[in-house]
């Protein structure tokens, strides 16, 4: 009788093992995203047991045709905008800015700084500056908080999703986004 129970108890905890600890199952991975301008570092990816990791951080996620959802351990809950574009993505990145000065105009008019040195500013005519590095052209889509940058250099035009609260700018930035390469 003693050498069943043993049996019993021992195939239970097997079985409660098994069940607790998946199996054995490894999530996989699923997508895996790296700036177009270091394709080797991995910045965002994907796992089919609904995890994410972005940055390093380890996040649950879901996702639609606009946003890409993550909520970490202690509740908080940020989206991230993107954009497939064929095998590339933008990823809108937030950042935000400081206005430098008084701020005695309405919209985003003026010189908005960060602690690193970047920085934007925005004249009253529609030129615009960034990091006094790429000079040209904006637009302002108020009705959908964007701007849309024509870069005097041959750049693309970049289109920058903002949020304005007093003498804070928050820009959502598109970064393009590349499947990861493997290290060799």
């Amino acid at each position: 009788m003693k050498k069943l129970e043993y049996y019993l108890v021992t195939m239970l905890v097997l079985c409660a093992s098994l069940v607790l600890f998946g199996c054995g199952k490894t999530a996989e991975k699923t997508e895996s995203w790296a700036y177009i301008h270091e394709p080797g570092e991995e910045i965002l990816s994907f796992y089919d047991d609904g995890e994410a990791l972005y940055k390093g951080e380890k996040y649950s996620y879901s996702k639609d045709d606009s946003y890409i959802m993550l909520d970490d351990d202690n509740g908080d809950h940020f989206g991230l905008r993107y954009v497939m574009e064929g095998d590339t993505m933008l990823l809108y990145e937030k950042s935000t800015y400081e206005y430098d000065g008084q701020k005695d105009t309405d919209g985003i008019v003026g010189v908005w700084k960060q602690d690193n040195g970047w920085e934007y500013q925005f004249t009253d005519d529609g030129k615009f500056s960034e990091e006094n590095i790429f000079f040209g052209r904006y637009t302002v889509d108020e009705e959908n908080s964007c701007i849309k940058l024509m870069y005097d250099d041959p750049i693309e035009d970049a289109y920058l999703y903002y949020e304005l609260d007093g003498d804070e700018l928050t820009i959502d930035y598109p970064w393009p986004m590349v499947k990861t390469e493997a290290k060799s």
